[in-house]
């Protein structure tokens, strides 16, 4: 076990990193509070690092130069050794309700910027997209249980009635001033009950402003009404958090966004190179018919998650909600007598914030920047985070528009050939190699 240094903090800035490392590898200087003992966010990463060295891990591919620690420390990560950089590309420009934008992406997949920047083509080339969100609330659903199932369905009745609802809005209300409560349902299984608190949380993703105000809720009830109401968890997983649920599917969790564009049949054909009546039949097939014998819960789309995922990583989002966040159904038909194509991506659950979390990190905000999103909206809380999950929502149906096209033309492959392999020599450029560059730009 580790224990507290003896040494002051004169004593431990004349060592060596070395020495340092050498008394973390004996336990006289605890590795886990390497910042907080040394003052020094930096060194703390060099001497981290010696420590594993000295165990015969090498981290000479891992940069550590260059980057704040002082701003990820008690924030985004711990044990830090280093950063892993990731290239960032832009998709655009993409035209979203009379407003252009340049998407950033952090992605190591070639040929899915190419492909999204088609997509934003063909729709800026066709007046645009239109986005709005329907919904905008987090939730939390801890689990409780109770002395018999009769008691947590009186618990139910008691918490949705109107008046004792108010009571718990109340009570949330004193611990942000942000944070509201807006809905909650219980969902009773036996002697546990499962209550999902919806909330509004401005500009912040928000689960821990959630679960704070959670937490107090229930404190209060269980210092009143339901002294024998037991918390066995903060999350009951009907939340719900990180999985693939269809509560999320049916009920939304974070910003609900819908978004359409109709593509003009000249731009079907001359930017996405193939023809409405081919696309349309392919996305049934594949995103509908296809999914639905696949038993996907919320995946009637072609690749939502590509895009969903870099621009969380790109703007500083908690990575691992891509899984319900990339919840979509992509919808494409004919329109204008079969001459031109109408798409439609409807996301109910992108959890997005522009505040908290890694946004707070100069490259991540950077991005946010780009977008125009960064930081709260002191005129109106939550309208950045609204902004960013529509331009979310638009650039995954771009993304959507230009891999479907290239499937039922059949250039998906000759596309990654072209963007996702390094050729082993300079190779001489075949016409049709340069057909589908084209086709990618």
């Amino acid at each position: 076990a580790s224990t507290t240094p003896s040494m002051s903090r004169t004593q431990l800035d004349n060592q060596s990193d070395d020495a340092l490392a050498e008394l973390t590898r004996s336990g006289k200087l605890p590795v886990q509070k390497l910042e907080d003992e040394l003052g020094d966010c930096t060194r703390a990463v060099r001497v981290r690092r010696r420590w594993l060295q000295q165990a015969n891990i090498e981290t000479d591919g891992l940069p550590c130069e260059g980057f704040d620690y002082d701003s990820v420390h008690g924030v985004c990560a711990e044990m830090v050794v280093g950063y892993v950089p990731l290239p960032v590309g832009v998709a655009g420009p993409l035209l979203l309700n009379g407003q252009s934008y340049h998407v950033p992406l952090a992605t190591v997949e070639g040929a899915l910027i190419a492909s999204t920047r088609r997509g934003c083509k063909a729709i800026t080339e066709s007046s645009g997209a239109s986005a709005v969100v329907m919904q905008q609330a987090m939730s939390r659903a801890p689990v409780l249980c109770f002395p018999s199932a009769i008691r947590a369905a009186q618990f139910r009745s008691w918490l949705e009635a109107p008046a004792n609802f108010a009571s718990a809005q109340e009570t949330f209300a004193t611990t942000s001033r942000f944070a509201k409560l807006l809905t909650v349902r219980v969902t009773v299984a036996g002697k546990y009950a499962y209550a999902r608190f919806c909330c509004s949380t401005g500009d912040a993703m928000g689960m821990n402003m959630v679960s704070k105000g959670v937490s107090a809720v229930l404190d209060s009830l269980q210092a009143s009404e339901f002294e024998d109401m037991q918390v066995l968890g903060l999350s009951g997983n009907m939340c719900c958090d990180k999985k693939a649920a269809a509560i999320n599917w049916i009920e939304g969790r974070g910003c609900s966004v819908v978004v359409e564009a109709t593509i003009s049949g000249d731009v079907v054909r001359r930017v996405l190179k193939t023809t409405v009546e081919a696309v349309v039949a392919l996305n049934t097939a594949k995103n509908l018919i296809g999914s639905s014998l696949a038993g996907a819960v919320g995946g009637f789309n072609a690749h939502a998650s590509n895009i969903v995922t870099a621009l969380f990583i790109a703007t500083g989002q908690d990575a691992a909600q891509n899984i319900e966040s990339s919840q979509c159904m992509t919808l494409l038909e004919p329109t204008n007598n079969g001459e031109d194509l109408h798409i439609s991506c409807t996301m109910p659950s992108i959890e997005v914030g522009t505040v908290g979390g890694g946004t707070h990190l100069t490259p991540q905000k950077a991005c946010l920047n780009m977008l125009g999103v960064a930081g709260a909206s002191k005129q109106d809380p939550g309208s950045h985070s609204r902004q960013l999950a529509m331009v979310v929502a638009a650039t995954v149906m771009a993304g959507e528009l230009s891999l479907m096209s290239a499937l039922s033309a059949g250039h998906l492959m000759k596309a990654h050939l072209q963007h996702n392999r390094k050729p082993a020599a300079p190779a001489t450029v075949t016409n049709g190699d340069e057909r589908v560059a084209k086709e990618a730009a």
